[in-house]
């Protein structure tokens, strides 16, 4: 009987042994693919919106005030037509009051001072007129959108089909800079304040 169990221990231990060993591993994959195009964003203005000296005494206490539109012109040309999506990235993370648009940093850390929101308009791929799409993801499920909130891909389509992004060479849009500053009772403005608002646009391959 004791042989038994002492047989029966080795087998418990072993298929133990073999059970913390098959849970010790585990697969590490690396995927991509090279593609042969390569495509270059520039914007108007060298991507800069001045808004000059603005009197805190014009900013309104109980509401957001607009202080500018502006509109850039976005190219992205590319060395062969290809599928791209075009990624944007909120520099200020953090300091807008709408967090699906960009921040224009704080006051003393902590005061929300603005935000400013991108639209694109009138896009023209490879002379043909298009619609501007988005995704959450840059993959799939792609919707017709011509707001540019932080973080969303945004790519273009045909006029008819709102769900494929289309292969472009040459891409030209208007994207539209609208900037507001928050409602002012909540702020500091007792010295100059700068506004800093900084996005990082960039290609996505698709």
């Amino acid at each position: 009987m004791k042989t038994l169990l002492t047989a029966l221990a080795s087998t418990l231990m072993l298929l133990g042994s073999a059970a913390t060993f098959a849970a010790s591993t585990v697969d590490l994959t690396v995927k991509g693919l090279i593609v042969p195009s390569a495509c270059t964003p520039s914007l108007s203005s060298g991507g800069v919106i001045d808004h000059g000296k603005i009197s805190a005494k014009d900013l309104r206490p109980d509401n957001p005030t607009n202080i500018g539109t502006h509109v850039m012109t976005m190219a992205v040309i590319c060395d062969s037509a290809i599928q791209f999506a075009l990624h944007s990235i909120d520099n200020r993370t953090g300091t807008s009051l709408r967090p699906s648009d960009f921040g224009l940093g704080l006051i003393n850390g902590n005061q929300k001072l603005g935000w400013f929101q991108l639209t694109l308009r009138n896009p023209i791929a490879d002379g043909v007129a298009v619609q501007p799409i988005a995704s959450f993801n840059g993959k799939d499920n792609w919707y017709s959108e011509k707001f540019w909130d932080s973080g969303l891909y945004m790519s273009v389509a045909t006029m008819d089909d709102a769900t494929q992004p289309v292969a472009v060479k040459e891409l030209m849009v208007d994207l539209e800079v609208s900037t507001s500053i928050a409602r002012t009772d909540g702020l500091d403005l007792s010295n100059e304040v700068t506004l800093d608002g900084s996005a990082t646009l960039e290609v996505k391959y698709l």
